[in-house]
């Protein structure tokens, strides 16, 4: 019976030829099993995600979930945006440069692996180092029923809110968010809930 990574790579419109070429790569590491999360093909050992095929319109690539731990000796491993803390892409537009890379990949996947194995784990952020603006400490100041909830949410979602509202470049943009999210806070949901 097709599984969901099956009906993935059968259904794949942009990058099918470098998707296959991929999966038949990390396939032939047999201590990983194929799953499918994120609505793409994800490739576990022991339940553990240790690397994801996904698509965007530019590239291709393999996503090692604890890609920041890898040695990373030929220099390939990316860092989506700066915010992402532990994930790690090598990227492709064809298969050439998949088949040339090819033995590569599989050194970084059993390294990936071994990683997994050690029980290491890559040092996240936590929410005491992100900075509260200015605008979003005086309303916690000032309300206690949305400091009580804002303090109720889980660190993922702290951190998410604090993020966020740092992003705005302006005091103007910061409060308006603020503003928008202040009942989401009160609900105990996150930003992108």
């Amino acid at each position: 019976m097709p599984t969901q990574a099956d009906h993935f790579f059968a259904n794949a419109r942009r990058w099918k030829d470098e998707f296959l070429l991929l999966r038949d790569i990390v396939r032939e590491n047999k201590s990983l099993e194929e799953d499918y999360k994120w609505m793409h093909p994800c490739y576990t050992f022991r339940r553990k995600n240790i690397v994801l095929v996904h698509g965007f319109k530019e590239y291709c690539a393999l996503l090692f979930h604890k890609g920041a731990l890898l040695k990373d000796p030929k220099g390939i491993l990316i860092q989506q945006t700066e915010n992402v803390q532990s994930a790690r892409q090598i990227r492709f537009t064809n298969v050439e440069q998949i088949l040339k890379l090819q033995s590569v990949i599989e050194d970084y996947i059993r390294e990936a692996i071994e990683l997994e194995k050690s029980g290491k784990k890559v040092e996240m952020k936590k929410v005491v180092d992100y900075p509260v603006p200015d605008e979003f400490q005086r309303v916690l100041d000032g309300d206690d029923a949305l400091r009580k909830a804002f303090y109720a949410l889980t660190p993922g979602r702290q951190k998410g809110y604090l993020f966020y509202f740092n992003q705005a470049k302006q005091s103007k943009t910061r409060e308006a968010r603020i503003e928008k999210y202040y009942q989401h806070i009160l609900d105990g949901k996150g930003v992108d809930d």
